[in-house]
């Protein structure tokens, strides 16, 4: 993605001579350092993992070529996104956040993809949740080009991975505090000049399995440090950019539930748990969100079409880890681990093979800081 220098210096004017913010929550400078700690970290993901793995991996991972090389160029995007972020933080005269240092769940090619998968998901859902946000009309258009961007790779994965590419007609908004949750585990550290973003973590919402799930499958899911386990009248909502669609929930007790996915939700999409059933705002979300794959049946994309695409076998899974308890303006240093307890779910039209539940539940990975 590149912008006009004439572009890129009014913008940063307009940043610089905005004022008074007294009556917003958050400035561009914030949306703008909030997004750049998100490309950081898949700046970094891609990084390792192309590091990691090589293109003989991929090949024998059944991920043929030119997967490879199309992996190179996601990662040249996000590498490009920093750059631009970077150079428009500094010219607004504000200061861009550094890189942190990070801790992936990923083990071997199909790990890594599911986890690229969800990240390019959650990427997308978090520019479209942030843009009502910028008020500048300039940063609007450069976060709405990276927004499309992170979309197609995230719909380029998916069809790799045997999901449907655009599994609806609508993409799924996270707010801030949403994807800083499920951002912040990945996280280990940051450097100490890196200001502390005007946002918070809810108390995690963790399953066992990414694995897909039906319409009308039962999720366990647990909630994390920093629930009141005593809590109740605790609603569960799938996030949707028409608004939140309620789910039936049961609660097993000590923050355990089983949540039931309903109508109305397809693809990568997030839920919470709520106080109450009226809405699903920051004032309310007492855990979550969690990332849950719901498929369709009949619908579920064919990993041996893909083949002349240069896209693999389908084959692949991944247990997210959790993040740190709730917290207000910054991240603190605390392990994290998911919970075992949740059971894998079946009768998806398509499933993903293999797990890594076992590195996270050693403990391996790490809550996030950002001070």
């Amino acid at each position: 993605m590149k912008f006009t220098n004439i572009a890129l210096t009014g913008a940063a004017i307009g940043l610089a001579n905005a004022g008074p913010v007294s009556k917003r929550a958050i400035t561009d400078a914030d949306v703008l350092n909030y997004a750049l700690t998100l490309e950081h970290l898949e700046a970094a993901f891609y990084q390792e993992g192309l590091k990691n793995y090589t293109q003989a991996d991929f090949v024998k991972a059944g991920f043929k070529d030119p997967f490879y090389a199309n992996l190179q160029e996601v990662a040249s995007d996000e590498t490009e996104h920093v750059s631009f972020l970077t150079s428009a933080l500094k010219a607004a005269g504000a200061s861009p956040v550094a890189a942190c240092t990070y801790s992936f769940p990923s083990t071997d090619v199909s790990s890594f993809l599911a986890l690229a998968s969800v990240l390019e998901g959650v990427g997308a859902s978090a520019y479209l949740g942030a843009a009502a946000s910028i008020m500048n009309d300039a940063y609007l258009t450069a976060a709405g080009s990276i927004l499309t961007v992170e979309a197609r790779h995230s719909a380029y994965l998916r069809a790799a991975l045997g999901e449907v590419p655009f599994a609806q007609a609508f993409e799924n908004p996270l707010d801030f505090n949403e994807v800083y949750t499920v951002a912040s585990p990945f996280i280990a550290s940051c450097p100490s000049s890196n200001g502390a973003l005007p946002v918070k973590a809810f108390p995690s919402l963790t399953m066992s399995s990414m694995a897909a799930v039906m319409v009308g499958d039962k999720v366990a899911v647990t909630a994390g440090e920093g629930f009141d386990t005593s809590a109740t009248d605790i609603s569960a909502a799938f996030i949707t950019v028409t608004g939140p669609i309620w789910a039936s929930i049961e609660s097993m007790g000590d923050g355990k539930f089983t949540v039931t996915v309903p109508k109305g939700v397809a693809g990568q999409s997030y839920f919470v748990l709520t106080k109450g059933n009226k809405q699903a705002t920051d004032d309310n979300i007492v855990a979550g969100p969690a990332i849950v794959e719901v498929g369709k049946k009949g619908a579920i994309g064919t990993p041996s079409g893909m083949a002349a695409m240069g896209m693999g076998n389908g084959k692949s899974s991944m247990s997210m880890p959790t993040p740190s308890s709730t917290m207000s303006g910054s991240w603190s240093s605390t392990s994290a681990t998911a919970s075992a307890s949740s059971p894998v779910y079946t009768g998806a039209a398509h499933m993903m093979s293999g797990n890594i539940a076992g590195v996270v539940g050693a403990g391996l990975v790490v809550a996030a800081a950002l001070i």
